[in-house]
């Protein structure tokens, strides 16, 4: 979700690497309606009125906001692979400036919080060129708390500006999420261009390729953990009806029998706050736990408190023994689940495919850190061979090899921990004997300035790294 023109659904297009019915891309705000992009065989769309009677769809509920949102409400199939792991939801832009006043005719925001309850992630997407939090974004977002561990925030069309600006336009959008989003942890924020376009400043090519793998691999993350966020969503909602009973009970405790129920109903309502302070210390109830007071003011308003009904100890008991048992038995059922599931919990195709790619030079850092000189028919450490060379000669080799203590004497010019240089002794020394000859010291020397430049060392070493007179060695060894 995002304000207009903030690249919502050309994302989702990026994803599928296709189009989806019902999909329109523009300056203007195109997406006029909350568009459930879901996989089918044949590519099609369903109405909103017709998703409710399915009883194959989850969307039943949304009956209660009635047939204003309905007729702006549709499921658009489309035969992807990626949409048989995943589902996608593409919501109206949100408006801005004198817009936002025109009413939709619906609950917009209670639309939100419903899908905010049931999904698995919410992306926010924002325009580096366009950063202003309009009322009705600003409503939305608070429409989303108690669902922060959910939201994700992509600053898109990073590449519309250069290096020094993106740094003053992360800034902003920090500056006005925090006065947002209360809660003392930082938002992960994503910055990128999610679209298949040249970039128009590519200084921060590198940056946009790590940000897209981390949120590549976020979504990856989404079917492989989905049994386990329902058992938390399960517990989560027992704790929060465990809440909402407390609170019902005590106000039913205070109210008279016979005369003033109505003012005692105001009364109450307006001292919620001390309510929820005797709940909390009667009832050992976790401040996290209650319901938003400013809404529950308004909806106990329109209630009849006669009807309320005090604490049933026995119901609660039995909330409690779900949370301490059943929820743990159904933990201990995970690993089987994901087992049986493990060919639908992986993403594949659309730009999930291109991400993961390993066959071509444009994989992700192909060519790079410990993958250099893969596939080349020279060694890529012969590149520099004399150089290391010299240094070789300059320590004293002794039949051919040099000793470890001046082996170590070198290396630890680079600064590195002792962990890091161990490792890397280990995996230079190929005929594990203890010593370095010229080459395997070439390869010391190469896996240094490989973790200098910021990279990852491998665990094994990889075939292309494997001194040439070494390889036949190796070979042997393995069979």
């Amino acid at each position: 979700m995002g304000q207009y023109s903030t690249g919502k659904t050309t994302l989702i297009k990026y994803l599928l690497e296709s189009d989806f019915p019902g999909g329109r891309i523009g300056p203007e705000p195109t997406t006029d309606r909350f568009i459930s992009v879901m996989y089918g065989e044949r590519e099609g769309v369903i109405p909103g009125n017709a998703l409710i009677v399915d009883p194959k769809k989850p969307f039943r509920p949304l009956t209660k906001f009635g047939n204003a949102f309905l007729n702006r409400f549709q499921c658009s199939l489309v035969n992807s692979p990626v949409l048989k792991s995943i589902s996608l939801i593409d919501t109206p832009g949100i408006l801005s400036g004198e817009k936002q006043r025109i009413d939709r005719g619906y609950d917009f925001t209670g639309v939100l919080e419903w899908f905010a309850e049931r999904v698995d992630r919410i992306v926010l997407l924002f325009d580096a060129h366009k950063l202003d939090i309009s009322d009705e974004f600003r409503r939305s977002i608070e429409a989303l708390r108690g669902h922060d561990d959910k939201i994700r925030i992509i600053l898109n069309k990073a590449d519309m500006v250069d290096h020094q600006q993106l740094m003053r336009v992360y800034g902003a959008l920090m500056w006005s999420l925090g006065k947002i989003l209360n809660t003392p942890e930082v938002a992960r924020v994503y910055i990128g261009s999610y679209w298949d376009q040249p970039l128009r400043f590519d200084g921060n090519r590198r940056l946009f390729e790590d940000e897209e793998q981390d949120l590549f691999a976020d979504l990856k993350s989404l079917p492989r953990n989905a049994a386990l966020r329902k058992l938390t969503d399960l517990s989560k909602r027992a704790r929060l009806a465990k809440a909402h009973a407390y609170i019902i009970g005590t106000l039913a405790n205070e109210m008279p029998s016979l005369f003033g129920k109505e003012a005692k109903k105001q009364k109450l309502i307006s001292e919620l706050d001390l309510i929820f302070n005797q709940v909390q210390l009667q009832y050992q109830v976790s401040p996290g736990d209650f319901p938003d007071i400013r809404k529950m003011k308004m909806q106990l308003a329109i209630y009849d408190f006669s009807r309320f009904r005090t604490v049933n100890q026995g119901l609660l008991d039995v909330v409690d023994e779900m949370l301490a048992t059943d929820i743990a038995n159904l933990m201990a059922l995970i690993p089987q689940e994901e087992a049986s599931t493990m060919d639908k919990r992986i993403i594949e195709g659309g730009a999930f495919s291109v991400v993961s790619d390993k066959s071509t030079p444009f994989g992700y850092k192909r060519g790079e850190g410990i993958d250099a000189g893969a596939g080349d028919p020279e060694w890529v450490v012969a590149k520099k061979l004399t150089q290391y060379n010299e240094i070789f000669q300059a320590l004293k080799p002794v039949k051919g090899k040099i000793m470890r203590t001046a082996a170590k004497t070198e290396m630890v010019k680079s600064k590195l921990p002792n962990t890091v240089l161990g490792k890397i002794y280990l995996l230079a020394d190929v005929d594990e004997d203890g010593l370095l000859d010229a080459e395997e010291f070439a390869l010391v020397m190469h896996l240094i300035n490989v973790k200098l430049e910021g990279h990852d060392l491998p665990a094994e070493l990889p075939s292309h790294l494997i001194p040439p007179s070494k390889r036949d060695l190796v070979a042997k060894e393995a069979v």
